[in-house]
Formats: C-alpha cells, sequence, structure tokens
C-alpha cells in the first residue's frame, strides 16, 4: 500500500506524515507539496502536486493507493481544486481517498462549510472508496494568540458565552491516521471535536492560571475584533471571517459532544491544560 498526503508542508499535513512513519515503512508514503523543497525534511518521497495546476497532480497519483486529500487553504477557490485532485485520483487508479472536512459540513453555519460540502458530494459521486473526517476547531486557532494575550493583558473575540469544543492538530493527525492504516471506515463520515468545551472566558482563565498574569477574557463586536486581528498583521479577509465565525460560535456552531475523535484515536482528546501549557512553553 502506498499512501500519499497532500498539503505536506502545512501544520496538519507534517503531523499525519510524522505519525505515518511510525506506522508504516517510509517508502510506502509519498508527500504531495506545490514546492517540493519544503518538504525536503520530511523523511519520504516528495512529488510535485498543485491544486491549481492539473497536469501536476496525474504524476504524483501514479501509483498511489490511498490519497489523505488535506483540504486546501485557499478560501473560495478549494472546491475546483479538489475537483482537480479528485478527477486525477479517478484517471491514476486511486481507489481510496480520506478527506478532511469541516464539523457538520452539511448544516454548519461557518462560512467554510459550503465547499467542504462540495467536495464530500463529489467524493459521493467519484465511485471511489471514501471516509470523510468532519474536524472541528482546531483549538491552536485559539491559543495562537495567547502569548500576544499574555503580553496584552487580554483575551479578545466575539464568541460570548459559545462553548467551543475545539481539539489539537496533533488530535486530528491522530485520526487520519487511525483511518488510514485501519480497517472498516470505508464511505463513514466522522464528526470529530474535543471531548469536553470551553468558553473564551475559560480559556482566559486558564491562560491567567498558567501565565501567572491577569488576562480577562474582552468580548467585542465582530467588527472591532476583526479590526484588531488586523492590527496584528492579519490579512482583512482572514480577520473578518474569525470574526464572523467567532459570532457563530456563540450560537453554538463549534460544540458538539459526539466523542467520536477521542473513540477513534484510542485516548482522550488533548486537555486545554495541555494545550495551553505547550502554546506558553
Amino acid at each position: 500500500m502506498k499512501i500519499a498526503v497532500t498539503g505536506a508542508t502545512g501544520q496538519l499535513g507534517r503531523l499525519i506524515i510524522q505519525r505515518l512513519r511510525g506506522k508504516l515503512q517510509d517508502s510506502g508514503i509519498v508527500a504531495l507539496a506545490r514546492a517540493r523543497a519544503k518538504a525536503a525534511d520530511l523523511g519520504v518521497e516528495v512529488r510535485e502536486a498543485d491544486y491549481a495546476r492539473p497536469d501536476t497532480l496525474g504524476p504524483a497519483l501514479t501509483g498511489i493507493d490511498t490519497l489523505m486529500l488535506v483540504s486546501g487553504n485557499e478560501v473560495g477557490q478549494r472546491a475546483p481544486q479538489h475537483r482537480n485532485l479528485i478527477t486525477a485520483a479517478q484517471q491514476a487508479g486511486v481507489r481510496r481517498i480520506v478527506y478532511t472536512s469541516l464539523l457538520r459540513a452539511d448544516s454548519s453555519p461557518l462560512s467554510l462549510a459550503p465547499e467542504h460540502a462540495q467536495t464530500e458530494a463529489m467524493l459521493a459521486g467519484s465511485g471511489l472508496d471514501y471516509t470523510v473526517l468532519r474536524n472541528g476547531w482546531y483549538t491552536e486557532n485559539y491559543l495562537a494568540a495567547a502569548p500576544a494575550a499574555v503580553a496584552n493583558g487580554r483575551l479578545a473575540g466575539s464568541a460570548g458565552e459559545g462553548r467551543i469544543s475545539s481539539a489539537t492538530r496533533a488530535d486530528f493527525a491522530d485520526a487520519a491516521v487511525a483511518v488510514l492504516t485501519g480497517e472498516g471506515h470505508h464511505g463513514k463520515t466522522y464528526e470529530l471535536a474535543g471531548d469536553s468545551a470551553y468558553t473564551l472566558a475559560e480559556l482566559a482563565a486558564e491562560i491567567s492560571r498558567q501565565s501567572g498574569k491577569d488576562v480577562p477574557y474582552v468580548n467585542l463586536p465582530p467588527a472591532e475584533y476583526a479590526a484588531a486581528l488586523i492590527a496584528t498583521g492579519l490579512p482583512a479577509q482572514w480577520a473578518e471571517a474569525l470574526a464572523a465565525m467567532d459570532v457563530e460560535a456563540s450560537r453554538g456552531a463549534l460544540f458538539h459532544e459526539g466523542r467520536e475523535l477521542s473513540r477513534l484515536i484510542g485516548r482522550p482528546t488533548t486537555s486545554l491544560e495541555d494545550a495551553v501549557a505547550a502554546a506558553l512553553a
């Protein structure tokens, strides 16, 4: 069996490959990346694959049995890019695709959901075996701001009292590897989220406890929160999108109690305490 992983230079793709190397021989793993040089340190075969350049995809998928399709990062271009990859997989004789989608992609109010739902429909009609991993929110999406929150004396957001069932990228990577290397996952869709949920006020309290500094949560109107994100250097499009997602989080969009993730990986998901400690280290 030969498994190819897209987005190999991204944070999730790298983790999946690292964990696959603990399960399979390196010769059975192929890293797919737009820039091969950036993947040279992964320790496995690297092939050029650009979602937006179909001519690179056929050669990249030659001899591949299973494709780990980590969703693209170009919001607004994901659906056509994923279509390119699925079509190339069909033509190359790939037998199975595992796809990282979004929690409740078919009903989520998040702006990211439609492209994931479109990709899921493509997979369902592809004739290939497939598994959908509907990943919830990454804990790192909030904890990336933890050091700055300590420095600035506040954690800002627009999520109100919404509860967030996030998990770390490592948790989601372990789920991907469990599906890639395990049996009985064909045709299944998994709703994946952390075991326990928290509000941003509770996150701020944990950051305060571990840092020894008072870091209160400040709930801002979405326009103000977006402006604050832009001030940190985040592109306006992403800042506005994240602020809008926080508003949806306040309405329960990031909350889930299914615990499918911990069952899939055979352990509890990473605790908020441990995730905060890693972010502040």
